[in-house]
């Protein structure tokens, strides 16, 4: 049995795993990143793969990187929350560990581990959409992930929603992550309770009485409470997130769509707005079949089971 190792580099948190063919997790090791330091960065993803090494005889190791990433899966272009900007970091990792190591961009990795062990495991076309603070995605057609003429595809955060809207980190206005995200989400419920707070009243009770205080977790609870401010920030944007899911089964036609991301842990309260959004976007298309729309079901775990399956077939 090939074992590989699966390394997932966020803002926050190193958390990497030995993985068996199977998508099998037998081993975790989990470290707070020094973000703001290439250095200590690059040590501690070192160091993590040596411990899980010790104890598990790998052949390859996988690293998904928030970030954009090259074609050749070598080297981090720049990351939007870490110090990385032209990082070469699978050579620099690979020198230190002394194996094969490929590079790969995070939601690039959570999308294959959905492909491969998750939620659209039975199909060979599928568009991963992640929800959180902001939208990443990935995409895998024909049983390959699409990565682009230089390795920067699935980018579906920054697909257009609203022509001169919101501004958006990327340099662009009116991108669908300003609509449909985690961030969207809370700008909504805050705006929706000033203005009527008879409305949010459970929704201002779980944040102390302050629109300023709601943040993801609170709409949630609110919107599963019955608030009805906090379910309609819930079908705002959801109400963006499936238009723009109508918009990639006319360009891509995958068999499923999978959300994944912090925003789908509300479930239904974000999937059945998107599916009624995406379904009446596409009425005209009558009887033609179009993507079924999964919840995620890798959970944490997305990210090292996939790099860790890339690494495997590198």
């Amino acid at each position: 049995m090939t074992l590989t190792i699966g390394v997932d580099v966020g803002g926050t948190k190193v958390l990497g795993a030995v993985v068996d063919p199977a998508g099998t997790v037998l081993a975790e090791v989990r470290r707070h990143t020094p973000a703001n330091d290439v250095s200590e960065t690059l040590t501690t993803i070192v160091d993590t793969i040596a411990e899980l090494a010790k104890d598990h005889q790998v052949e390859a190791v996988g690293i998904g990187a928030a970030g954009w990433i090259d074609a050749r899966r070598s080297t981090v272009l720049f990351a939007p929350n870490l110090a990385w900007k032209g990082e070469p970091l699978r050579d620099k990792v690979a020198a230190e560990v002394g194996l094969p190591v490929v590079v790969e961009n995070d939601a690039n990795v959570a999308g294959w581990a959905e492909y491969r062990f998750g939620a659209a495991a039975h199909v060979e076309n599928m568009v991963l959409f992640t929800v959180g603070t902001g939208i990443g995605g990935a995409v895998v057609l024909d049983g390959a992930l699409v990565r682009g003429a230089h390795g920067m595809a699935g980018e579906l955060g920054h697909m257009l929603a609203v022509p001169d809207g919101h501004p958006c980190g990327c340099g662009r206005r009116g991108c669908i992550e300003q609509y449909a995200s985690g961030k969207a989400l809370v700008r909504s419920a805050r705006r929706r309770a000033a203005e009527n707070p008879e409305q949010a009243r459970v929704l201002l009770e779980h944040a102390g009485g302050d629109p300023g205080l709601i943040d993801g977790p609170t709409v949630t609870a609110a919107a599963r409470a019955g608030d009805p401010v906090a379910i309609a920030a819930f079908d705002e944007i959801g109400y963006w997130l499936g238009n723009g899911m109508a918009d990639l089964v006319q360009i891509l036609d995958p068999e499923v769509i999978v959300v994944g991301g912090g925003v789908v842990e509300a479930g239904e309260l974000l999937l059945e707005p998107a599916r009624r959004a995406c379904h009446e976007a596409l009425q005209a298309r009558g009887a033609l079949p179009y993507a079924e729309i999964r919840a995620a079901e890798m959970g944490p775990y997305a990210g090292v089971v996939g790099a860790a399956d890339l690494a495997r077939r590198r």
